[in-house]
């Protein structure tokens, strides 16, 4: 699998608000949070370390990639991970340009330079994360 992933040496708290406010500035808002760790715990009585997922849109490009095939949805919003690992919190998002190969090749030739995009916006974010 393809992915754009930081480590970033700062808790899973911590990480979460920094990279709202980066994808924030790149156009993304954070629509779905599932905390994986608190669910685990909840449905099965399992350990599982801090691991939150969060679907992140930019409703400008979702729109542009929706009006060139609807079936795009299936793809929509991005998913980023958010993960305590030792030394820190790692962050990994799907690239885009891997997710829309999951498309029909008209749809895929037409969504190309979207999920290029797609992709440098958040590789930008992840990039402010290790700025901090």
């Amino acid at each position: 699998m393809s992915e754009l992933h930081a480590i970033v040496p700062s808790s899973l708290p911590d990480t979460r608000a920094a990279i709202e406010a980066a994808l924030k500035t790149e156009g993304f808002g954070v629509l779905t949070e599932v905390d994986v760790q608190a669910v685990f715990q909840a449905k099965l009585g399992a350990e599982h370390e801090g691991h939150r997922i969060l679907g992140v849109c930019n409703p400008v490009i979702a729109k542009r990639a929706l009006d060139i095939d609807r079936d795009v949805a299936l793809l929509l919003p991005c998913t980023l991970t958010l993960r305590e690992v030792d030394g820190g919190t790692e962050v990994k998002v799907l690239d885009p340009r891997q997710a829309f190969t999951l498309t029909a090749p008209a749809t895929r030739a037409q969504l190309e330079p979207l999920a290029g995009e797609v992709g440098a916006m958040l590789a930008r974010a992840l990039a402010a994360l290790q700025l901090d």
